[in-house]
This record gives structure tokens, C-alpha cells and sequence, in this order.
């Protein structure tokens, strides 16, 4: 069993309170739910208004399926247009890893 998860550090465009901060994140959230079937969720930077971080993560048989998710969902959130991404970190982890 593979388990990977990738975190996103994420500037936001013209977004000047929380409540458009939401207008913009939930959308990006349920596009990679509905695509992906994964877990995703915003984990970061809840109190800015114009930034956020975002994780998902997946579990698999085998770890090249993962990482071909992970790649997808990165080159989604990156061809935002409304969002600028500044960093992705991702971790993948076996059931064997002790």
C-alpha cells in the first residue's frame, strides 16, 4: 500500500476579504474532489485573505499511480488562472516504511 500527500502554498489574485477568499478556494477544492477522488482540504493559512495552502492525499496499490495523481493534481492547481502557486511539497510513504 502507497500513501501520498502533497501540500500547496498558494497566493490568491484580486481577493481583499475571507469571504472571497472562500469564492475562490472551495471551486479549486471541489474541482480536484470531483476529478481526483481524493481527500483534499484547505490547511493552511486560514486568517490571510490572500494566501492559503492547500493538501491532498490518496492511498494505492502501487506508488506510480500516486505519483501520476499527485502530478495531475499539481499541474491543475498551477493552471489556475485566479491563483498563483508558490511551492508544492509531497511525500509518498509505503506500508513497509518503518
Amino acid at each position: 500500500m502507497w500513501i501520498g500527500w502533497i501540500e500547496f502554498d498558494v497566493l490568491l489574485g484580486d481577493v481583499h476579504s475571507l469571504k472571497e477568499k472562500r469564492s475562490v478556494v472551495r471551486p479549486i477544492i471541489a474541482e480536484i474532489r470531483k476529478k481526483f477522488q481524493i481527500s483534499v482540504a484547505e490547511v493552511g493559512h486560514l486568517d490571510l485573505h490572500r494566501r492559503t495552502a492547500l493538501g491532498a492525499s490518496l492511498v494505492a496499490a502501487d506508488s506510480t499511480h500516486v505519483t501520476e495523481v499527485l502530478d495531475e493534481v499539481e499541474r491543475l492547481v498551477a493552471n489556475r488562472p485566479e491563483v498563483t502557486l508558490l511551492s508544492a511539497h509531497r511525500r509518498l510513504h509505503s506500508s513497509d516504511d518503518e
